[in-house]
């Protein structure tokens, strides 16, 4: 008795979730292909996952050598050049 309930109610589950995939919204299903690699990159620097921290340093080198660029371009620009 118990068996045939269970069945019948993961039919109905997988049946509900295949028609709410296909009928809901696609704007909430895209909304994480809009975030940008480095967006994605934050998210994971602050997870509790080996290999976070790696990502949080790298980031921060990114940002640093961005940084020196801007100063560069800022020194070339005043120059003349």
């Amino acid at each position: 008795m118990y068996k045939t309930i269970s069945t019948a109610a993961l039919a109905a589950l997988t049946i509900l979730s295949v028609g709410c995939s296909l009928g809901g919204d696609a704007s909430a299903t895209n909304a994480a292909d809009t975030l940008t690699r480095r967006q994605k990159n934050e998210i994971i620097r602050d997870l509790p996952i080996p290999g976070a921290r790696g990502v949080g340093r790298a980031l921060d080198v990114s940002d640093q050598l961005q940084d020196r660029a801007d100063r560069h371009d800022s020194l070339t620009v005043t120059l003349g050049r």
